[in-house]
C-alpha cells in the first residue's frame, strides 16, 4: 500500500525521467501512468512506473521507469487458455539496467539483491540503445542502476493476471490509501 502523496510523488517523478530520455506525452499519456509497488510498500526499492500504449490481443508496448536501484520483482509469464505466456523485449532508452535471468550465476553482480526469494542471477547488462528478448515463461527480475532507467518494453500480448511472482507475498495492483496524505 501506498500514501495518495507517495503516489502522486512517484508520477511526478517518473515524468522528469521521461523528459530526460526525451520521450514527449500528451496529457493523457500522462495520467495515464501506473505506479506499482507489487504491494510490498517499499517503493523507493521495489516497483515500477508504468505507461502502456498499446496492449491488444496480439501486441504490447509500454515505457518503463525504474528509480535508482529500484527492482521489479523476479517473475515469469505462464500461458493460460488464451495462448502462451507474454515473450518481451526490453530496450534500454536511458540509464542502466541489470536484467537477471536463468543460467550461470554472474560474479559480482552489480545489482542489489533485494530479498531471498530471488533465485535467477546470471546478469544481462542494458546501456542506452541495448535490448533483450525474453521468451514466455522465463523467470527474470530487474533493477535500476544508480541513475535510475528508462525502459521500453514490447512484446505480445500483457496480462498481468498470468504473472507467477517468486515471492508470494507481491501482489499486481498497487493499493492506495486515500486517508492518507
Amino acid at each position: 500500500m501506498i500514501t495518495k502523496t507517495q503516489f502522486e510523488n512517484a508520477r511526478i517523478r517518473a515524468l522528469g525521467y521521461f523528459a530526460a530520455a526525451g520521450i514527449f506525452l500528451t496529457d493523457e499519456d500522462k495520467a495515464r501512468i501506473e505506479v506499482a509497488d507489487f504491494g510490498l510498500s517499499d517503493l523507493e526499492n521495489i516497483g515500477l512506473e508504468i505507461l502502456t500504449y498499446v496492449n491488444t490481443e496480439r501486441v504490447c508496448a509500454k515505457e518503463l521507469i525504474l528509480f535508482p536501484f529500484q527492482t521489479c520483482p523476479e517473475h515469469r509469464h505462464i500461458g493460460s487458455d488464451k495462448g502462451p505466456g507474454k515473450e518481451e523485449t526490453f530496450r534500454c532508452r536511458r540509464g542502466v539496467v541489470y536484467l537477471y535471468v536463468p543460467g550461470e550465476k554472474t560474479k559480482n553482480p552489480k545489482a542489489r539483491p533485494i530479498n531471498s526469494t530471488l533465485t535467477v542471477f546470471r546478469e544481462i547488462v542494458l546501456n542506452p540503445g541495448e535490448q533483450y528478448t525474453l521468451m514466455p515463461d522465463t523467470l527474470h527480475w530487474f533493477q535500476a542502476g544508480p541513475e535510475g532507467a528508462v525502459v521500453s518494453e514490447f512484446s505480445s500480448r500483457s496480462s498481468d493476471e498470468t504473472d507467477i511472482f517468486t515471492d508470494t507475498n507481491v501482489l499486481r495492483s498497487t493499493v492506495v490509501n486515500d486517508a492518507c496524505p
